[in-house]
């Protein structure tokens, strides 16, 4: 059976899986590499969040998850690809540190969300795909709150570490669901 068939059906199993969960990973590096920063903002908007998204819709809870663990160490243990070809364990002492985190949980979340669906369709792949954004915005906003100490306290954290990026995530997620699960 085609690995490409495997993952829509979600029986991977083994090195296949590994194999799948590293694509999502590398599929991540690299689209963490487009991006751009908001005046001002020191978080950047980069096309991450679609890789998060669409490894939870194609690989599912359990391996679109790990995608993202195997993303966070990769560039833990010093390959430079977290955004502008930073690595290491500084990354996680800096700003965007709360959104990296906030990769794991959304991508189990989205893929979760979908394996509880009763029909594997649009509808439900977007519902899945902005709750996952929620995730990343609640892990990052927080995080955010806590590395600017007074600089984004509570409200301030939302304001840049989300609100800028709201819309720009809803069509990754559209576009997430149109390519990962089509329109039906």
């Amino acid at each position: 059976m085609h690995i490409l068939t495997q993952v829509k059906t979600r029986t991977l199993s083994g090195r296949r899986a590994v194999v799948a969960s590293l694509i999502g990973a590398a599929f991540t590096a690299v689209c963490a590499q487009v991006a751009f920063y908001l005046p001002g903002n020191p978080v950047p908007v980069t096309a991450q969040v679609f890789a998060v998204i669409c490894c939870g819709m194609v690989l599912g809870s359990k391996y679109g998850a790990l995608s993202q663990i195997e993303y966070l160490v990769a560039g833990l243990m010093g390959a430079p690809i977290f955004t502008g070809f930073k690595a290491g364990p500084i990354v996680l002492a800096g700003p965007t540190a709360g959104y990296l985190i906030g990769f794991i949980c959304a991508a189990y979340v989205v893929g979760r969300l979908l394996e509880s669906s009763p029909r594997r369709s649009f509808a439900p792949a977007v519902i899945g795909g902005l709750m996952g954004v929620g995730v990343i915005y609640a892990f990052g906003a927080g995080w955010l709150a806590v590395w600017g100490g007074s600089a984004f306290p509570g409200f301030a954290a939302w304001i840049f570490g989300a609100a800028p990026f709201i819309g720009v995530d809803a069509v990754k997620v559209v576009l997430a669901a149109m390519l990962c699960v089509g329109r039906k």
